[in-house]
């Protein structure tokens, strides 16, 4: 039964969020104890878990780790009391969704429970393994080539390392290859290192022992242990911090590794796939990256082609598409014209596969009309320079790549669609497609165009200043990239105030990946804010 599951022993508790869910519409299910939970588990599996921690017998800290053990991508939200402070830090340990401290507010509660809803029809279609063979879709030659090698490393258990600009497919590969080895019977555990902040990161991976740190009330598996006998994927390896840069090395050379805490060895039955859509040669040269550490994992690698570069796919990759939305929607299947087809397959495609798929959503929902035109599609199809490439936020530099390869898409929003946030590129584009005012236009559309192109100009000014003087300008860095962190700074922070500090609305409205907000906000060290 799908649904909201409420594990607490307070009948009280019970009672209030199950009259609250089932006003929402939500189907709901509710225990007393933890023991009849993972008993229900067994059979099937809710959209969302909420449990308290303190109740007799198994305990709610107890129940998430057997969660994230036999359901993973399911969310779980705890409950727990105000001066509790241990025990909501153990639960974010343990990968719990969110907390709700007691007493809660019920419409704080409801708002909890329909994020983690949202976040379960996610991570339910991220699961699912059987997608992988349906979308690792091409007739390119370079998608053909990754076929092959997919293929001839199908009885190995080698390291590879995957490459490639953001939204190309990285996990669909590694999953691929997990499917396709003789590890296929045992589990593929999957962590964006970027996403999971530095302090937890090494805890994450390696397991730690009960009071190795404050609230590690119990010892804990990493994902290394989690992955014992099957997969290990580890993306944006790039962006590892260098001591576990350290770690990971040992690991991979002995074949061993330490809980958090632990003074006794465990061995690693384990095989490593890494992705990054960085340089690491790069980085290594910048001593951002252990050389060492490069080499163990570059045994076999394995490069995905940006959509750009097989724009033979498009057709095929969009019918997809369309009809996996149309499904999850419960619509009829939209078809596109030749004059969208060929719209879409001019575009530049900066978010990669991810971006058409989202295109793909947006069109089964915001299109009027089943057969659907040029004229139906987001305006940063519409306007193309005479090389190809659309003049919005989606739009890269002259050789038609985000200059930090950032994937997005159109996300429904109050205006409609929202387009993708890149940084600032050759050409610095506001939220709207620009047209510079031209002469002979009409007093009103001259009046538009200024009023879009209003910051450009001050921001015109600020390159022209900056240029002449140099002030302001941080040393060892240069004008682009200053201009480029002060420009995501502003937008993520006027996102993030606009949905009051929720992450996945911000990353939805900017048209961006969850984990791709989690790393922006890291890197511009926006974490201390307040919302």
């Amino acid at each position: 039964m799908k649904g909201i599951w409420i594990v607490d022993d307070d009948q009280s508790i019970r009672w209030v969020l199950e009259r609250a869910v089932q006003r929402e519409g939500l189907a709901v299910r509710c225990f007393d104890n933890a023991q009849e939970c993972l008993l229900a588990l067994e059979q099937e599996a809710p959209q969302v878990l909420v449990s308290d921690i303190r109740m007799p017998g198994t305990n709610g800290l107890e129940l998430l780790e057997r969660v994230r053990r036999q359901r993973p991508a399911l969310p779980v939200i705890i409950t727990t009391a105000y001066s509790d402070l241990d025990s909501a830090v153990s639960a974010f340990r343990g990968g719990a969704f969110e907390y709700l401290p007691k007493p809660f507010d019920l419409s704080h509660a409801m708002e909890l429970i329909r994020r983690a809803v949202q976040e379960s029809g996610r991570e339910s279609v991220e699961a699912q393994q059987e997608l992988v063979a349906t979308d690792m879709l091409g007739q390119a030659p370079a998608m053909q080539e990754v076929f092959r090698a997919i293929g001839r490393l199908a009885s190995s258990s080698v390291t590879v390392l995957i490459t490639g600009e953001s939204g190309t497919g990285k996990e669909l590969v590694a999953r691929a290859l997990h499917r396709h080895s003789i590890r296929a019977k045992g589990p593929f555990v999957a962590l964006n290192t970027a996403a999971i902040p530095k302090d937890l990161l090494e805890s994450e991976l390696f397991g730690h022992e009960r009071g190795s740190f404050t609230g590690a009330q119990q010892q804990r598996r990493g994902r290394f242990e989690q992955a014992e006998g099957g997969t290990l994927f580890l993306d944006e390896i790039g962006d590892m911090p260098a001591e576990l840069q350290t770690r990971l090395l040992r690991v991979l050379a002995d074949g061993q590794f330490y809980r958090v805490g632990g003074q006794q060895a465990l061995q690693a039955n384990v095989r490593v796939i890494a992705a990054t859509h960085q340089d690491l040669e790069q980085r290594v040269h910048q001593g951002q990256f252990r050389e060492d550490l490069f080499h163990r994992l570059n045994v076999i690698r394995l490069r995905l082609p940006a959509l750009r570069e097989r724009v033979e796919d498009i057709p095929l990759l969009s019918r997809h598409f369309l009809q996996r939305s149309a499904k999850e929607l419960g619509v009829e299947v939209k078809r596109l014209s030749d004059d969208a087809q060929n719209a879409l397959c001019k575009f530049s495609w900066p978010g990669n596969v991810r971006q058409l798929e989202n295109t793909c959503h947006w069109i089964s929902v915001m299109a009027p009309a089943q057969v659907v035109e040029g004229k139906d599609l987001p305006s940063e199809f519409k306007q193309l320079t005479p090389r190809g490439l659309a003049l919005t936020n989606g739009t890269s530099g002259p050789h038609g790549l985000a200059s930090n390869g950032q994937n997005s898409g159109p996300a429904i929003s109050a205006d409609l669609h929202q387009r993708q946030l890149v940084p600032v590129s050759d050409h610095l584009l506001s939220a709207h497609t620009l047209q510079m005012p031209e002469p002979g236009l009409s007093g009103a559309k001259q009046a538009h165009d200024g009023m879009d192109s209003a910051w450009e100009q001050g921001l015109i000014q600020e390159v022209q200043r900056s240029l002449a003087s140099q002030t302001g300008i941080p040393d060892n860095s240069v004008l682009m990239d200053h201009l480029t962190r002060r420009f995501e700074s502003i937008v993520i922070r006027t996102a993030l105030r606009h949905t009051r500090g929720r992450r996945i609305d911000a990353a939805s409205r900017l048209g961006i990946g969850r984990n791709t907000i989690t790393r922006k906000i890291q890197e511009l060290k926006l974490e201390d804010d307040h919302w």
